[in-house]
């Protein structure tokens, strides 16, 4: 995972900016080892990192990558960020806040909420994710994680659930049982549905399904 090699690369960054004394600033890249970095509402920022501790990023703000180890990210409503990513740790982007790229996370949940865009996709290995009346372009992806599309959702590139392995980097227990995928009425899913493993496919009636591929899934009607 390409994520897992930015994330290295931030702590090596991160401690070297300790050591030549870079300080912290309000424009330009933030970087923190131990510790929580907050940009303020309407704040334009570059890279923003850390290796221990979360990320929140204010409404109307502008910030390019924001990346963490160990910690949350949280974006609020209206900000927009190139791509955003973390360990173990969830991430929640706001009502109408964008995120141009990759949303990537390990062990822990995401969440749109209404009006929010990813340009990319959402993956992750381990965690719920929800797509509250917002738009992917890029798909949903993830191995032990439920998904659930509400109305107004509209999710280009299908969703794929990845069959379960082991990962050094997941220390979570091995999932046993079948993720679940919700689609409700009056969401959008453009692309396939590629299952790797079995899953609970939980539907609403009306919604057009695309194509299945993989491992046919245990379907529900969704009342």
């Amino acid at each position: 995972m390409k994520f897992l090699t930015r994330c290295t690369l931030t702590i090596l960054y991160a401690y070297s900016a300790v050591a030549l004394g870079a300080a912290s600033a309000s424009i330009g890249d933030v970087s923190r080892v131990n510790g929580s970095v907050t940009i303020e509402q309407g704040q334009q920022a570059g890279d923003v990192s850390t290796v221990n501790g979360s990320v929140s990023v204010g409404a109307d703000a502008r910030v390019s990558g924001v990346e963490t180890v160990n910690g949350s990210v949280r974006i609020a409503e209206r900000a927009v960020v190139e791509t955003a990513g973390t360990v173990n740790g969830g991430i929640v982007v706001g009502t109408g806040a964008a995120v141009l790229g990759e949303v990537e996370a390990v062990n822990g949940s995401m969440t749109l909420r209404p009006g929010a865009r990813v340009g990319g996709g959402l993956h992750n290995v381990n965690g719920d994710i929800l797509v509250d009346s917002a738009a992917v372009s890029g798909g949903v992806s993830t191995t032990n994680g439920d998904i659930r599309l509400t109305a107004g959702a509209n999710v280009s590139g299908g969703i794929h659930v990845e069959q379960n392995r082991r990962r050094w980097f997941s220390f979570g227990s091995e999932s046993r049982h079948n993720p679940r995928v919700t689609i409700e009425q009056g969401a959008v899913l453009q692309g396939p549905l590629r299952f790797e493993r079995e899953v609970d496919l939980y539907v609403a009636p009306g919604v057009v399904l695309p194509e299945l591929q993989g491992v046919a899934p245990r379907r529900y009607a969704l009342d």
